[in-house]
């Protein structure tokens, strides 16, 4: 049962009270700022706001009131997506630095709290493509987290951005990024940091620090699905979030994202549509986005309204193409060509590139109309309707397909359906023709089945044929997604020991 809002802020006075580690002199994590930290993370910003505005009336030396600050304006860039936005606030970093460096060196705070400014805005900042500066802050909060966990080990927090910053780096790809990272001496490892911040999951609510699990939750669910892509993710997100109090919108974001990405597409829709709503919450149009996604991945064409939705309400500019993509299949499920080409048109003239989602939106849009029953196999089979994906697809040749990336396709996405059906072998034969078929494609079909059939390898213990697995999907060039797909290879050969 989650804990209520009223308990949680009184254990917390109570930990204040007899742990003086959180707070030292000018550094002061009272009850008020701590309340203002539990409302930022239930996505109630403008309350957080008003309490922190409060707390810079009484106490306007405190320097925990700019950390506070900071993560308003993080989750205020996270909710809104807007670059204009992002612009306009990234000058407030370097004046809650100065007051911060210019505190109490002594506290556990100092350096953590310049670590996490640091890393706030490298994260906002490489969404819209600025790696280098944001490599620069990484490297940053990653050599301050580490000389506070040398003066304070026993301050757990430390743990949270050093666990992140591990499998951030870890799981990156080879490019830009990862060797501007190394020229500054930051390395990372995977499952290092999946274990720390395990540890933190698990011990936080046992400690004094169990006011800050909502954020280490938010952070270890956000790589558990989309950085490590572990096959823990959903059940560790659901397991974690459930004494997260139901009144959080981040909460629900969490959950919802970790239902979609597994395909626990009821589920996912139960969270939407029952989320917590009103005035009070920070406006979140991506919520919107994903309703519409996870409505469209069981066929319902009424997705359309939660795509509407979206775009009226999100001031950003992702996911603007990828929703003009949905709406546009929606058309095509209707039979209505026409409406599907000038949806087509605004995926190639609207929003931007910046989210992997929107590029490759751009590239769909390019391609011939899709084959109806591919189109819904696919999304069937990203909504987890695995025999409903599997029935579309019994009546499909091979032979009748005409173009090769139909066939290639085919073959990856039945490779795929048996894979979650727990048919291995049958799975590894759709695999290996999807490779054999589009190795030489600019498509990821081919790349990506190489890596799915080396995991199945993996799971049968045959170390041999995954290492050969891994190293035909990294030997393949010049296709989708091929640094990540290449990343994700990578680790699999470290794993093994290849």
């Amino acid at each position: 049962m989650p804990i209520k809002p009223s308990l949680r802020i009184y254990f917390a006075f109570c930990a204040l009270t007899f742990f003086p580690f959180y707070a030292s002199a000018n550094f002061d994590f009272n009850a008020n700022c701590l309340k203002a930290y539990q409302n930022i993370f239930e996505l109630k910003l403008n309350t957080a706001r008003q309490l922190i505005a409060t707390e810079k009336k009484v106490h306007p030396r405190n320097s925990i009131v700019p950390l506070l600050e900071n993560y308003v304006d993080y989750f205020y860039l996270i909710t809104t997506e807007s670059k204009t936005e992002f612009e306009r606030l990234e000058g407030n970093k370097a004046s809650r630095l100065d007051q911060i460096s210019s505190d109490d060196k002594n506290s556990p705070y100092y350096l953590y709290a310049q670590a996490e400014i640091n890393l706030q805005w490298a994260l906002i900042r490489s969404k819209y493509g600025a790696y280098f500066a944001a490599a620069r802050e990484i490297n940053k909060a990653n050599g301050l987290l580490k000389d506070n966990q040398k003066k304070f080990p026993g301050f757990h927090l430390n743990l949270k951005g050093l666990g992140l910053i591990n499998v951030v780096f870890g799981a990156l790809p080879d490019g830009f990024m990862k060797s501007t990272l190394s020229t500054f001496g930051v390395k990372g490892d995977v499952q290092t940091g999946l274990n720390q911040l395990d540890k933190l999951a698990e011990n936080l609510p046992k400690s004094s620090y169990e006011p800050f699990y909502d954020e280490v939750i938010f952070y270890y669910a956000y790589i558990l699905t989309d950085v490590a892509k572990s096959a823990q993710a959903y059940n560790k997100t659901m397991k974690y979030t459930a004494r997260i109090a139901d009144s959080s919108l981040l909460k629900t974001y969490l959950q919802a994202y970790v239902c979609a990405r597994n395909g626990k597409n009821e589920q996912a829709i139960t969270i939407l549509e029952n989320r917590p709503r009103g005035t009070v919450y920070q406006s979140f149009a991506y919520l919107d986005y994903l309703l519409g996604v996870a409505r469209l991945n069981k066929l319902d064409l009424g997705a359309s309204a939660s795509f509407s939705q979206f775009l009226q309400q999100n001031k950003g500019v992702n996911y603007v193409k990828d929703t003009y993509l949905h709406q546009a299949w929606i058309s095509l499920l209707k039979n209505d060509t026409g409406s599907y080409q000038s949806l087509i048109a605004k995926v190639k003239n609207s929003g931007a590139t910046y989210a992997e989602k929107d590029k490759q939106a751009v590239n769909e849009a390019i391609e011939p109309i899709p084959k109806m029953e591919l189109l819904k196999a696919r999304l069937l089979y990203d909504g987890g309707y695995l025999t409903k994906a599997l029935a579309v697809l019994s009546d499909v040749k091979p032979d009748e397909l005409k173009s090769v990336k139909d066939k290639t396709e085919l073959a990856y996405r039945l490779g795929r359906i048996n894979d979650d059906l727990g048919r291995d072998d049958v799975a590894l034969s759709h695999y290996q023709t999807a490779i054999n078929t589009g190795k030489g494609l600019k498509y990821y079909y081919a790349a990506k089945a190489a890596v799915l059939a080396a995991h199945i390898c993996e799971r049968k213990k045959d170390a041999i044929k995954a290492k050969a697995y891994f190293n035909t999907a990294i030997a393949m060039k010049d296709h989708e997604f091929e640094s990540s797909i290449e990343s994700e290879a990578k680790q699999g050969l470290k794993r093994i020991g290849g």
